[in-house]
């Protein structure tokens, strides 16, 4: 049992140290941004979120777990892992964000006034729109190696992503304000994707490209067995997303509604999107990495038919990451107002906190139950709750943000992580119970 456990533990500490490393890092980076931008530009910089999710669903999320799952039950029954995975997904991937990256550059001025509803995010746009296909290469890498359970270079390339991103904005920022300019917004985009640029190039170095068998299975089969798994989970995602994109865009929209100017709506939004979340998500280093790595592990198990190995690692999940959310709800709680006004400068950032602190227990358990589900192929139920969830979310933004005002949006999300976590455990204890009685 350590055996099957060992790759878990191990890539668990690798990705989690660097996680930690690199959360810090980018903690940091955001109060350093906050502080050049200001609230209002940080709130610029993150209506391009959605648009960045929608591209990452779109042409490369579904591959990366579809290679990381095909990888890893491969090395379930074969010593050496193929590559032909791997080569599979960038021939489906990479055209997907060429085109995805033209899309963007070519009509950002549309996007940016029909959709984001923010001319001044255009040029930020066109920047972005590069980052697309060196993400798309580099994650399609990093589920390879999640799949044979060596997490050491994607979190590697993950270090250096944050490391070359913070790096090029800090020279270019600096390079402005000694010539007695205001730097813009976008160069916090060019940072974005210089850093997947070098990323992509170091997870491209240590792929092993000649060196691992080839699968005799025919092409044909194996392009099947990879949209079959690939293309659920994309279309999930996108939907995921869309919804999502609703919510980051309608949200600045409705504080508008409910009384405040442009600028402060802009404000507000940047403070709770580019300041408290990232905080709140910080501890999520630990579950993200546990979340990432079980995913094959789970999936190699349920392949060989071991429900033991399956149920041992989800009761000691649940239990080490639902413990880790009760101890940092209190933690933010209780110094919630003391961070936002001490690092970010901004009672604001502190109330956010505070209350976000309360979805701790149920933010952090469900992003490695999500993971559990998945490997045990129930990516249908996934996609079905999470949009029960959203769908929850949006009416709070439509009903509630008009009269209450932000506070109606974080009634919102505290009620749909809740429902999303009951939902989760409900959705695992169902399909725990059917394999025990077959």
């Amino acid at each position: 049992m350590k055996a099957k456990h060992h790759p878990l533990i191990i890539g668990t500490i690798i990705l989690t140290g660097t996680g930690l490393i690199t959360r810090l890092i980018g903690f940091v980076y955001r109060i350093y941004l906050s502080r050049l931008f200001g609230e209002e530009g940080m709130g610029l910089y993150q209506l391009l979120s959605p648009v960045l999710s929608l591209s990452f669903s779109l042409t490369a999320a579904g591959y990366q777990t579809a290679i990381s799952k095909l990888v890893a039950e491969q090395s379930a029954s074969e010593r050496t892992p193929s590559l032909r995975p791997l080569r599979a997904g960038l021939a489906v991937s990479l055209p997907l964000s060429l085109a995805c990256n033209a899309a963007l550059f070519f009509f950002a001025d549309f996007i940016a006034v029909s959709l984001l509803r923010e001319p001044r995010t255009a040029p930020m746009l066109r920047t972005l729109s590069f980052s697309v296909p060196l993400s798309a290469v580099h994650s399609c890498i990093n589920g390879y190696f999640y799949g044979i359970k060596k997490a050491g270079i994607p979190a590697g390339a993950q270090l250096l992503e944050q490391l070359t991103r913070v790096g090029c904005v800090y020279i270019v920022s600096a390079w402005f304000l000694s010539s007695g300019r205001q730097p813009s917004v976008t160069i916090a985009v060019l940072g974005l994707t210089v850093g997947e640029l070098f990323s992509m190039l170091m997870t491209i170095a240590a792929c092993p490209w000649k060196s691992s068998r080839e699968s005799s299975s025919p092409p044909g089969v194996l392009y099947g067995k990879l949209l079959a798994m690939a293309l659920p989970l994309t279309a999930n995602r996108i939907v995921l997303n869309f919804l999502q994109s609703i919510e980051a865009v309608s949200i600045p929209t409705q504080l508008r509604s409910y009384g405040y100017d442009n600028l402060t709506a802009l404000s507000v939004y940047g403070v709770f999107t580019g300041m408290a979340m990232p905080f709140i998500f910080f501890p999520n280093a630990l579950t993200s990495s546990v979340a990432v790595l079980l995913l094959p592990i789970i999936s190699e198990s349920y392949a060989l038919g071991n429900m033991d190995a399956v149920k041992k690692a989800t009761v000691r999940t649940i239990k080490y990451c639902g413990l880790m959310g009760f101890c940092c709800m209190g933690i933010f709680v209780l110094f919630g107002r003391w961070a936002g006004t001490t690092l970010f400068d901004s009672p604001l950032a502190g109330y956010f906190i505070t209350v976000l602190g309360f979805i701790c227990p149920f933010l952090y358990l469900d992003t490695t139950l999500s993971s559990i589900l998945q490997g045990l192929g129930l990516a249908g139920h996934i996609f079905t709750m999470n949009v029960v969830c959203l769908l929850i979310r949006l009416g709070f933004v439509f009903l509630a943000v008009p009269g209450f005002g932000i506070t109606g949006y974080l009634w919102g999300l505290l009620a749909s992580q809740l429902i999303l976590g009951l939902l989760y455990l409900c959705c695992l204890c169902r399909f725990m119970r059917a394999q025990t009685k077959n």
